[in-house]
């Protein structure tokens, strides 16, 4: 262990400026191909064993061949940043501040990319990677289609790792699980007329107010609920019309759904049933469209349920032991609300546990920021996990 702390105090001001320079890189989703050439462009100067962009976008690096497969994953897309005028610090100038790294991407997740990248290359230079493979991953597109990254980039390289590491912000605690998501586009059917002669017409705007105060009291409900709960969000309203001047006849709105376990398909089903109940209406997934960096189309299907590793599970007691052996105690536990790409590996069986630096209540903020020490201990607990696995 004295060789892996020395050579993390030994990189650990190069491992910042990396942080520091994917923070300065404009990255919003399906936007990120000149930080995916950037994260490659590292990669082999830190003398990866093969560094991969597939059809999507994505890039991963491999250290070894062994039989074991380790994983560890970063998206490196963000969602955008406005209201400059409102940040302390520019959101793409990357500013180091009272020791923390301030700016858009800095929680969600670039930090995360750096320390695992950095990780990697450690691992090859201590030996740790003789008797496994140890993958890399900084993925696109995450924001709007979470998992539909890794979901490609198994099935164009078919493999399938043993264990995987989502290091999406924990603020380096380890996470076991996290809620599921349905998004619901619910559609109101009217008849259109002209604005002059509403009665001869069905407006569809009308039809959906009593559908959202429905919507309203079951966010409530579940709001309540004092054990672990979902919630329910309408995020988005619009209406079709022939003019302005005319009846709507078809009004939408699209519902954020999140899911604890125990929760599933047919709880949703039978949600949404009441919700339109006796309503000219419909609803089903909001499939999304969406266009990666390279040209590639992604159809993205909204639904993913909860999920929890056990306590017991194999990979948790690695983590344990990793954690300790870095760090002198136990790892605090904690449960995400958000959903991640662990959606694609938990539901292909795949041992998923999540662990990164930031306090992830700052990411898609005003503001975001990540401790600096956080960076550093996190690239600490992923090497300890690649000798340790």
């Amino acid at each position: 262990m004295n060789r892996l702390k020395l050579a993390i105090n030994e990189i650990k001001l190069d491992l910042i400026e990396f942080a520091q320079d994917l923070v300065k890189i404009k990255s919003y989703s399906g936007d990120e191909k000149k930080i995916i050439e950037c994260i490659k462009k590292k990669m082999m100067e830190l003398d990866y064993d093969e560094v991969v962009i597939d059809s999507m976008g994505n890039i991963f690096g491999r250290i070894g061949s062994g039989q074991g497969i380790i994983m560890f994953d970063s998206h490196v897309d963000t969602v955008e940043a406005n209201n400059f005028s409102e940040w302390t610090h520019p959101p793409f100038d990357g500013v180091i501040e009272d020791g923390r790294l301030h700016g858009r991407g800095s929680v969600d997740m670039k930090s995360s990319a750096a320390a695992s990248v950095y990780a990697g290359a450690i691992a090859k230079k201590l030996g740790f990677h003789h008797d496994k493979t140890i993958y890399v991953s900084c993925t696109v597109l995450e924001e709007d289609c979470d998992g539909e990254n890794l979901k490609h980039l198994f099935g164009e390289f078919d493999f399938k790792p043993d264990y995987m590491i989502i290091c999406e912000p924990s603020g380096n605690k380890l996470v076991t699980g996290h809620k599921g998501k349905a998004q619901v586009a619910i559609k109101t059917h009217g008849i259109s007329a002209h604005g002059s002669a509403p009665e001869k017409g069905v407006n569809a705007i009308y039809e959906m107010a009593e559908i959202i105060q429905r919507v309203e009291k079951n966010s409530n409900s579940l709001m309540n609920n004092k054990d672990q709960h979902g919630t329910l969000v309408t995020s988005r309203i619009s209406s079709s019309s022939e003019s302005l001047n005319a009846v709507p006849f078809e009004c939408e709105i699209y519902l954020d759904r999140r899911m604890v376990m125990g929760e599933t398909e047919e709880t949703i089903k039978k949600e949404m049933d009441a919700i339109i109940a006796d309503k000219n209406a419909s609803w089903e997934i909001g499939i999304l469209n969406r266009k990666s960096w390279t040209g590639m189309d992604l159809r993205y299907h909204p639904f993913h349920l909860p999920w929890e590793i056990d306590l017991d599970h194999e990979l948790t007691r690695i983590c344990f032991k990793a954690f300790n052996t870095a760090f002198g105690s136990d790892p605090e536990l904690d449960y995400w609300d958000f959903s991640t790409n662990a959606v694609t590996t938990t539901a292909m069986g795949i041992p998923t546990i999540g662990f990164g630096p930031g306090e992830y209540k700052l990411a898609h903020m005003v503001n975001e920021n990540c401790k600096l020490n956080q960076i550093v201990d996190a690239c600490e607990f992923y090497l300890t996990m690649m000798k340790t696995v």
